[in-house]
């Protein structure tokens, strides 16, 4: 299979990581790395590793003439006037901004609805790590009302993360409601100072219709970590579903890989982990043609 030629807009930590998680993969080819600060140190190591940079940012990948996809890291304003000049190259768009100028994806809940689409978003961390969890709680009983808590150390929570924090919570909380299911759904974001840093913890409060089937929702949400597993092997179900009068409690955590960013930073992998997925999977059908599943 030939490799899809891809870019990475934006040179700080999300996009310093992508870069290391595109080299290794098998489908992918890093075309470039483009960046707008002639000092930055992402765009350095992608200079050390041997990949193409450019300081003028999205005028560089225009340029290029071969990429087909583009992982956007840089920001939601940024985003707004990247994707229609990205559509109009005919470049997929894979926004790892809180824009959401494409429809929200979660690989193992919906990314087969959406291939057809030129920009896809994904959302946050914190609806990457809960709302397969709601998704799968509804799969078994309906979710009348979700909660979700997504608690990440300060260290990993930058500018970007600290300035979008309003975006964060009304674009997760509509994720639960629109592709987790959640009739009603609230998202709360905490950033914790503690040192040691702590890693990435989720919360989920799901109210469901009763009766409830408590052993098939566990059933549920254990299939569907197994699923996540597959792309962030630091994911983890730490309580598992149960039952308290009307609502399931579930618990996880997520341990970042360690590419680049250090491995207590579980909310970045995450989503640069989902965004490999999809790149990987829109890879698949580029070259094949063959129709992408969820899972």
């Amino acid at each position: 299979m030939v490799k899809l030629p891809v870019a990475i807009l934006g040179s700080g930590n999300i996009g310093t990581d992508l870069m290391y998680k595109v080299r290794r993969s098998a489908l992918l080819e890093l075309q470039l790395v483009a960046g707008i600060d002639p000092a930055s140190e992402g765009l350095a190591r992608a200079r050390g590793l041997g990949f193409e940079t450019c300081t003028d940012g999205i005028e560089g990948i225009l340029r290029n003439g071969k990429i087909k996809l583009v992982f956007d890291a840089t920001s939601a304003r940024s985003h707004l006037a990247h994707a229609p000049r990205l559509k109009a190259a005919n470049i997929f768009a894979v926004d790892l901004t809180p824009a959401a100028v494409g429809p929200g994806v979660i690989p193992v809940v919906n990314l087969q609805e959406y291939f057809t689409e030129s920009n896809v978003n994904l959302i946050s961390c914190g609806a990457q790590a809960s709302v397969p969890i709601v998704a799968a709680i509804n799969q078994v009983n309906r979710v009348q009302y979700a909660e979700t808590v997504s608690t990440i150390s300060s260290r990993s929570a930058g500018p970007g993360t600290r300035q979008n924090i309003d975006e964060f919570t009304r674009t997760t909380a509509r994720s639960v409601r629109e592709i987790g299911g959640a009739k009603q759904a609230k998202s709360i974001i905490v950033i914790n100072p503690a040192e040691p840093p702590i890693i990435m913890r989720n919360t989920i409060y799901a109210v469901v219709d009763l009766p409830a089937d408590e052993k098939k929702v566990r059933d549920s949400v254990m299939a569907m970590a197994e699923k996540i597993k597959c792309y962030v092997p630091g994911f983890k179900v730490t309580v598992e579903p149960f039952l308290d009068g009307d609502h399931f409690t579930v618990c996880n955590e997520v341990t970042g890989a360690g590419d680049f960013l250090a491995s207590y930073a579980g909310n970045l992998d995450i989503i640069t982990a989902a965004a490999i997925n999809v790149a990987e999977r829109y890879a698949e059908t580029f070259s094949t043609g063959r129709k992408v599943s969820n899972g």
